[in-house]
């Protein structure tokens, strides 16, 4: 995990400690005196035609200001918490062969003091492990010069390694990440912390009857895992469930991909990293909140082994369910993971999965895709707002329950003769194993929101704010929030 260590100051910026300087200014044109409390500052900026548009990046000789090396990076027209946000994680990631620098922000600006933080450790991150040539490294430790209590700057830290966290796992190559590993590095990242762990193996598996993830798992050599941790503090107000897909990775079985849509398939374990990371960051910051996650995690292959399509599986509940595509096989592991979590009663059930290409037809590669109880989206959507994440609402329409009656079995995981719709179709089908909120078969449903990460996880084009090109963490920040604002309501 390397990302830079926050740490704040109300010292003159830059100061003295660190070895280069970012200062965080508005749209120049709309907001000049912004400047006035640095020397020269305006008059070098003008001479090279900077404006501080969004995003805009440049190093600039001002003596007056620092003798450090010196960059400045402009928010655009629209000073407000994402602009500031996106405009310190572009410094952070541009600005590279320093290890320790100091962020500064613009008058106008000073109350987005703790989005700048969140800014500058997801900006900070890299992954170069595999790399044999490092080439310039970023930002070791980063000084915030500004107004901000210490629980913010801990919340930052927290969600930059939450997101850190994720895209370590998800970037590491399926060949040295199989269930069994991806289960212990689970175990790992929470080693530190209050959480208990139970890992439940393939033969654990079979005697308890967690028959959709052994179901995907037959055609793999690598033997599939459950993981359940579980952080519970004595002050808990509430308990959020998170159930998170874990396909180490995805050839579709015997449905097989095409060969360019098998490309990115070590990234179909980002819901477990996601619940993982969450869970992990909410533990961290001690949140008297109980939450549960229930890692789902295997292989999907091809072999002789393999589900056939017109296999039944038999899910942890009973349900029987004919898998006439094996490619969409996500819903399966799931269902085991829904049911076992919905065991425990908790006060809603999020699950997170990069489930669908349909979502991804529908709201491109930004928006998360929201299905569930409309109570429990609107908290969710209301966390992401509050986290600053893009999510939207999306229909769970009753026309389409009878299309998935099977002629021989209780479900059928896809309906083939209608292709449209697929990820409503999905989010029904995991509704379907959302349990009761207790043993009473009179009991309301538990409350229950899925997010369908397939697009929203992973940025394949150019980088942009603190996003690079590869998996982002996508509605780890807004899970955080729906705790914190579960601890605050309670």
């Amino acid at each position: 995990m390397t990302l830079p260590v926050l740490s704040h100051t109300t010292d003159h910026f830059p100061g003295s400690a660190a070895d280069a300087a970012v200062l965080v200014v508005p749209d120049l044109s709309e907001s000049a005196e912004s400047l006035v409390a640095y020397p020269g500052l305006a008059d070098a900026l003008a001479g090279i035609g900077f404006t501080g548009a969004a995003s805009s990046y440049t190093r600039v000789y001002a003596p007056e200001v620092t003798s450090l090396p010196f960059a400045v990076v402009g928010t655009g027209s629209a000073a407000n918490e994402t602009a500031v946000r996106n405009a310190v994680g572009a410094a952070l990631r541009s600005l590279t062969g320093f290890e320790n620098v100091a962020v500064g922000l613009a008058a106008g600006l000073e109350q987005f003091a703790a989005a700048a933080a969140e800014g500058a450790v997801l900006g900070g991150y890299r992954f170069d492990t595999y790399r044999s040539e490092k080439g310039k490294s970023r930002a070791a430790a980063v000084t915030l010069h500004a107004e901000i209590d210490e629980a913010s700057i801990a919340k930052a830290q927290a969600i930059g390694e939450a997101v850190a966290l994720i895209k370590d796992l998800v970037n590491v190559p399926a060949e040295w990440q199989s269930p069994e590993q991806l289960a212990q590095s689970a175990a790992d990242s929470v080693a530190d912390l209050d959480v208990s762990v139970e890992i439940l193996d393939e033969a654990a598996l079979a005697e308890q009857g967690f028959g959709g993830i052994l179901g995907v798992a037959q055609g793999s050599d690598r033997p599939p895992r459950l993981v359940r941790l579980d952080y519970s503090p004595a002050a808990a107000t509430r308990h959020i469930a998170l159930v998170g897909k874990g396909i180490t990775f995805d050839t579709g079985g015997l449905s097989l991909k095409p060969a360019a849509s098998m490309v990115g398939m070590k990234f179909d374990m980002a819901g477990a990293a996601t619940s993982l990371a969450a869970l992990r960051a909410i533990a961290t910051l001690g949140l008297p909140v109980r939450v549960t996650a229930w890692l789902a995690i295997t292989d999907n292959m091809p072999s002789g082994r393999a589900l056939r399509p017109g296999d039944v599986v038999r899910i942890l509940d009973g349900t029987t369910v004919e898998v006439l595509n094996t490619d969409a096989e996500g819903r399966l592991v799931l269902a085991d993971g829904l049911v076992a979590a919905s065991r425990e009663h908790p006060d809603v059930v999020v699950d997170v999965a990069t489930l669908t290409g349909a979502i991804v037809a529908a709201l491109g590669h930004r928006h998360t895709g929201v299905f569930g109880d409309d109570d429990t989206v609107a908290e969710i959507l209301a966390a992401a707002e509050q986290a600053d994440e893009l999510a939207w609402h999306m229909p769970l329409p009753s026309y389409m329950e009878d299309s998935m009656e099977s002629p021989i079995a209780d479900l059928q995981n896809v309906n083939m003769s209608d292709r449209m719709g697929g990820a409503s179709y999905a989010g029904l089908f995991l509704r379907r194993f959302v349990g009761r909120t207790s043993e009473a078969k009179d009991a309301p449903r538990i409350p229950w929101v899925h997010l369908d990460i397939a697009g929203s996880g992973e940025h394949a084009g150019s980088a942009y704010g603190f996003t690079e090109k590869g998996p982002t963490g996508a509605m780890v920040r807004t899970i955080i929030e729906l705790a914190a604002a579960s601890h605050k309501e309670a």
